[in-house]
């Protein structure tokens, strides 16, 4: 039987670019993804994931009904009822026994990339109330969070460059041109890089390796890995030395800076050169470009945060932006201001960003953000004693993969825990542990708007598509999922979902001083349009669902604009510019300057056509350069006996794991890299296309001791390793 073809638009949300994408749709399956041309931000741009939409959606190993583990231990299908009423009869039955911390919750990356991901885990730490909560955030971008909330008061209100107008950009472990941008939503990132080059702008990349941004780049810094605050440190100290510094209209509103200059007075670019392996005369140069490029911006990303010092590289990057004038002006670093973001309130003191409210049980590591580290997961679950985790509910995370020490962690699941419950579309390496599996419908059949990534944009924009294709028979709504989970975990299953979603709304409209008439008014098909239209309308330029119905490529919303002070939220309505917590941490960094690296460091790499674990199940974006192996520089391999294609024994301080050598020059001496989120070969998983290809757990290498204290992200880059030819 044929059917018509027809197109409908479609936000990607494979990634953090957000492009619009044209779907072609035949029947109830996707046929084909093309760039949408009208799409206002991305205005055609597709990149490999984007084209393999159909693919990943109509992926045979996704799961279609719920998976629950029955007496004899095995996972079976079962209908959506069973499963919330396993749920409900174990959850609440746990906390009322041994309170709400024996319940821990892990996020992972995909639910910033739904909206439910993005709507409802709220609503289920306050229901549970448990303090175990562990995100990808950890083993990503907390140390930018945390420097951002000692700035500026709010651990959210992240700068990001004003690509499309600066004059000279400074990108530090960032590598766009692959990984599309991240905390800095940018369709198109390699285009706009082109164009910077194209008006006359300059472009400098500090990396170890030659990535495919950094051959682009005007000049290319190859770093020892792990060295970023360091040298940040030094250009600091260049401008504050050189009285090169000039805040403009920040000055007035910045705390701090007499002591930041006696902070950084031993960070000379002679003191850090040879710990960062680059020369003091660069240093100096990197600085003075910064200074005297009519805007500029400095950019660092997940390279420069998930390292022993991440929290004081995000912050550099910010007191360099601060120090040139180029924080909160076009062309230079600026806060976006989404549509759904609260609106502006009149500038003010506010309650300040604390660290360390509480800790964690084993260990004491300190909270950041209301989270606890992900590498401490494994002992939380299998430490005995009071408030020791025994259920688990996992949303959208595979940690088995993406934590250090996966094997630990494997093992906690499986010997330790009373309970757990995974959202999840595959049966992967951690959701294979659960007691019971809700999976949510594909892409194609759910609604789209970027809540999280909308707030990182580089132009103001608002964009939303509804589901092009109705819900299979059998699927569940990944928003009713979610608001079901809600109520059998808080005691009200078997109540409407609905009512999730109108205790969302009526707390909003509480919370904003909104009449409660307002609630009546919203429109939608769905709770998650209804609270999407509300918070529309008490955002900042008033708009409605209607709007973006009657508008399906988007409202732009004009470029970034100056947003200081309005954002600022710390105890003293400025700017703090040595908040105590860097202050203290800074000693450790002074004394990283006598430190000299290990012979041989690993750092990880992004791939185009991957994004972290969750991506390896689909045919067309499998193989070629998307592909496990360890590159190595050539004089390392001649040192080390190391023959190109063959496998290779790699060990630290974790474990040891193999994978082939792939010998190349754009990695620099003394540095191996090897990709983040495969090791898809434990048993019990049902990824087809991931198993066949399974490459090594690169995480494995990690025992998880080792974190940046003040965010407690796992040290992830410049991990000592020793590489031998596999026997």
């Amino acid at each position: 039987m044929s059917h018509a073809s027809r197109t409908a638009p479609r936000i990607c949300p494979l990634c953090e670019a957000t492009c619009g994408l044209t779907l072609t749709i035949e029947g109830a399956t996707v046929t084909g993804a093309r760039g949408d041309r009208d799409d206002i931000f991305s205005r055609g741009f597709i990149c490999p994931k984007g084209a393999s939409f159909g693919g990943l959606d109509a992926d045979p190993d996704r799961l279609r009904v719920p998976l629950v583990r029955w007496e004899d231990g095995e996972l079976r299908e079962a209908s959506w009822d069973e499963a919330f009423d396993r749920i409900a009869a174990r959850i609440p039955a746990l906390v009322e026994a041994h309170g709400p911390q024996a319940v821990g919750v892990v996020l992972g990356n995909p639910n910033v990339h739904t909206m439910a991901g993005s709507l409802y885990p709220p609503l289920l730490l306050a229901a549970l109330r448990t303090r175990n909560v562990f995100t990808a955030s950890t083993l990503d971008q907390m140390p930018k969070h945390v420097s951002s909330g000692l700035l500026f008061g709010d651990a959210n209100a992240i700068p990001v460059p004003d690509l499309d107008r600066t004059d000279h950009l400074l990108l530090i472990g960032a590598n766009p041109l692959e990984s599309n941008g991240s905390l800095c939503t940018a369709p198109d990132f390699p285009g706009r890089l082109r164009a910077l080059r194209r008006r006359g702008g300059t472009l400098t990349v500090i990396d170890p390796r030659r990535t495919r941004t950094a051959r682009l780049a005007d000049r290319h810094v190859p770093i020892r890995p792990g060295a970023d605050a360091l040298l940040l440190a030094a250009m600091a100290h260049v401008l504050l030395e050189e009285k090169l510094t000039d805040p403009g209209v920040l000055a007035e509103y910045l705390e701090g800076a007499d002591e930041l200059a006696v902070a950084l007075a031993d960070f000379t670019p002679d003191a850090v050169a040879a710990a960062c392996d680059v020369d003091a005369a660069t240093i100096t140069a990197l600085a003075r470009e910064l200074a005297a490029a009519p805007t500029a911006a400095v950019y660092g990303r997940i390279g420069s945060c998930t390292v022993e010092h991440g929290t004081l590289a995000s912050w550099l990057v910010d007191v360099l932006n601060i120090l040139t004038g180029n924080l909160d002006r076009p062309g230079g670093a600026l806060f976006p201001l989404s549509a759904t973001a609260r609106a502006p309130r009149a500038a003010a003191p506010g309650k300040g960003f604390a660290l360390g409210r509480w800790a964690s049980r084993v260990s004491g590591h300190p909270e950041a953000k209301g989270e606890l580290p992900t590498a401490a997961l494994a002992e939380e679950i299998e430490t005995p004693g009071e408030g020791r985790i025994r259920a688990l509910v996992v949303l959208a995370a595979n940690p088995v993969l993406s934590a250090p020490d996966g094997d630990r962690l494997d093992a906690a699941l499986a010997g330790h825990l009373d309970f757990m419950v995974s959202v999840d579309p595959y049966l992967n390496e951690t959701s294979r542990h659960a007691d019971v599996v809700l999976p949510p419908p594909p892409p194609s059949q759910s609604a789209h708007f970027d809540f999280a990534f909308n707030s990182f944009a580089v132009h103001n924009q608002v964009r939303y598509t509804r589901a092009p294709i109705p819900l299979e028979d059998g699927r569940m709504d990944e928003s009713e999922i979610h608001a079901r989970l809600i109520l059998a975990v808080s005691g009200m299953h078997g109540a409407p979902p609905s009512a999730v979603d109108d205790l969302a709304i009526a707390t909003a409209i509480t919370k904003a001083g909104a009449p409660k008439e307002l609630a009546g008014e919203l429109t939608g098909r769905s709770g998650p349009e209804r609270r999407l239209d509300l918070m529309l309308r008490l955002g900042p330029y008033g708009l409605t669902l209607e709007q973006l119905l009657a508008h399906p490529h988007g409202i732009d919303l004009g470029p970034l604009k100056p947003r200081v002070p309005e954002i600022l939220r710390t105890r003293s309505g400025r700017i703090e510019l040595l908040p105590a917590p860097i202050a203290a941490d800074l000693p450790r960094l002074r004394r990283a300057l006598g430190d000299r690296p290990a012979p041989l460091v690993l750092v990880g790499r992004r791939h185009l056509r991957s994004n972290n674990s969750w991506m390896h199940n689909v045919v067309s974006l499998s193989g070629g350069s998307n592909v496990c192996t360890l590159q190595v520089h050539p004089d390392d391999a001649a040192r080390l006996g190391l023959v190109d294609g063959a496998t290779v024994r790699i060990e630290s301080a974790g474990g040891g794991i193999e994978a082939p050598a792939e010998i190349t020059d754009t990695v620099r001496s003394g540095v191996v890299s090897l990709p983040h989120g495969w090791g898809h070969s434990r048993p019990g998983t049902r990824m087809a296309v991931a198993a066949a290809h399974p490459g090594a757990n690169v995480n494995q290498l990690l025992d998880g001791t080792l974190l940046d204290p003040l965010s407690g992200t796992a040290v992830l880059n410049a991990i000592p390793v020793t590489v031998t030819p596999s026997p």
